[in-house]
């Protein structure tokens, strides 16, 4: 029986490093842990792994049989498939509590920070282990990804201290810079289909019984897609019949000017106007000052479901 850590489906830069950073830190406490993926890596992050000389995690989207510590998220909705036959050892999270149940108790870490990576590190002290240099860059930028360079409402004391000590261990002297390169990367969207963006950094909620399908992209100038919005709705109305869904949105982040330009494909409109107390036109909206969907988004959200 092996042991994994992975994050969920559609995986972005916290789920795939809190992998890497939480399987290193088991396999330097006794036990050997191997760092897993379900999905493909976004340009962000791969250029995370590249900046810092680290390996795509493994591949996988079934751990039947083994044993798993879960990164990221505790909803069933993004948890590989046979979750009932795996061997959930340990949460570490950073969002809500989610619905995954065990049958055994369970190692749980869920704290109210901006980034799971933050977590992690407030566990290699904990248990006095030493960062790797590649490792703790990776972390800084996963921190500072999640966070939008600290200007998310998520981010805490925590988890600028964090960004701090791991830059200093990762001998990286202005990171903010290397922040904003990252967000440039991320804000490459040219070249890329519209089923690619709508699910580089997706996720499935359940609100009363309803499947709720909310995407994000983040990026340092809208502009990018003016020619891109009616593809965009296309495969947004594909998508939503695809799965069965009553609502898809894509949430379109400005991390300068710090809001949302909301895209919305739904089976009844006003739930998202009476949530954000603004009227869609031609299916979308601004919202100002909205940049983490975890706080900002479906919260709210729920309480019209």
């Amino acid at each position: 029986m092996q042991t994994y850590a992975c994050g969920h489906i559609n995986p972005d830069s916290d789920s795939i490093v809190s992998a890497i950073s939480l399987s290193y830190l088991k396999t330097e406490l006794g036990e050997a842990c191997t760092p897993a993926r379900q999905g493909e890596i976004s340009p962000e992050t791969e250029f995370i792994l590249k900046t810092f000389g680290l390996e795509k995690p493994l591949l996988k989207n079934d751990f039947s049989g083994d044993n798993l510590y879960i990164t990221d998220y505790s909803d069933l909705a993004q948890a590989p498939h046979n979750l009932k036959e795996t061997n959930i050892l340990g949460i570490v999270d950073h969002h809500k509590l989610g619905d995954i149940t065990t049958s055994t108790p369970l190692e749980c870490w869920i704290r109210p920070v901006g980034c799971t990576n933050t977590i992690v590190k407030e566990m290699y002290d904990h248990y006095k282990i030493d960062i790797p240099k590649n490792i703790a860059g990776a972390m800084m930028l996963a921190i500072l990804s999640d966070t939008v360079l600290f200007k998310s409402p998520t981010c805490t004391k925590a988890d600028t201290k964090a960004v701090k000590e791991l830059a200093h261990i990762a001998g990286v002297e202005d990171f903010k810079k290397l922040g904003m390169e990252m967000f440039l990367v991320k804000s490459a969207v040219k070249g890329a289909s519209p089923r690619t963006l709508l699910l580089r950094d997706f996720k499935d909620f359940d609100m009363g019984g309803h499947k709720i399908g909310i995407g994000q992209l983040e990026v340092v100038d809208l502009k990018v897609f003016d020619e891109m919005k009616e593809a965009l709705f296309a495969d947004m109305k594909a998508y939503k019949h695809e799965g069965h869904r009553h609502t898809v949105m894509l949430l379109l982040t400005d991390i300068m000017i710090e809001g949302s330009q909301f895209l919305v494909v739904s089976d009844d409109e006003s739930k998202i106007e009476n949530a954000f107390n603004t009227k869609l036109v031609n299916h979308e909206m601004w919202v100002e000052g909205v940049l983490s969907r975890k706080k900002q988004v479906i919260p709210v959200m729920e309480k019209q479901f």
